[in-house]
């Protein structure tokens, strides 16, 4: 057989795979010290990707901590809110099952101003219990002897308040006739 018979039988023949050892890797060969110096330049650039993902994550549960407590603190100025309303609510109603007028009212239930009527006592008792701080600003009840205008006003402050925060103030104004 001829150079050209042996030529076109190889041609023809299935290849077998090349061993792995064989097969050209990219970026090897000529240029593999270019693409070697690209990957150095490269180098710890994963590592700080993954810094800056923890960094933004940390302060985004930050974020979520003190929202947590923002929502804490404001939940208990709602129930102190809330509970000098119903202790109001509660004189109003004393008041209004009582004799009705302005002398008899001024007589029983104005207090704070150190002259304390005989249904303010009892009521001051549970102001006391109820609101933190609430012997240190006493609630006022003041009734208008000619109109009949009651005004109470009840104060506290939540005990984790700093000393130098103002006191909270809850004010009901109305008329009993």
């Amino acid at each position: 057989m001829n150079a050209h018979a042996h030529r076109m039988i190889e041609a023809a023949r299935p290849q077998a795979p090349q061993p792995l050892g064989r097969i050209p890797i990219p970026g090897t060969g000529p240029r593999s010290n270019e693409a070697l110096r690209g990957l150095r330049g490269q180098a710890g650039s994963m590592l700080l990707e993954a810094f800056i993902a923890i960094l933004i994550f940390s302060m985004g549960i930050l974020a979520i901590v003190g929202m947590q407590a923002s929502a804490i603190k404001n939940s208990a100025d709602a129930k102190y809110r809330s509970e000098a309303s119903l202790l109001a609510s509660e004189l109003l109603g004393k008041m209004w099952v009582s004799d009705r007028t302005p002398a008899t009212l001024q007589t029983n239930f104005q207090g704070g101003g150190g002259v304390d009527g005989s249904g303010y006592t009892p009521w001051y008792s549970s102001v006391q219990a109820i609101l933190p701080q609430s012997s240190t600003y006493a609630p006022t009840v003041s009734v208008d002897p000619t109109t009949g205008l009651v005004t109470i006003t009840l104060r506290w402050k939540a005990p984790s308040e700093p000393a130098a925060d103002p006191a909270h103030s809850y004010n009901v104004v109305a008329q009993i006739r």
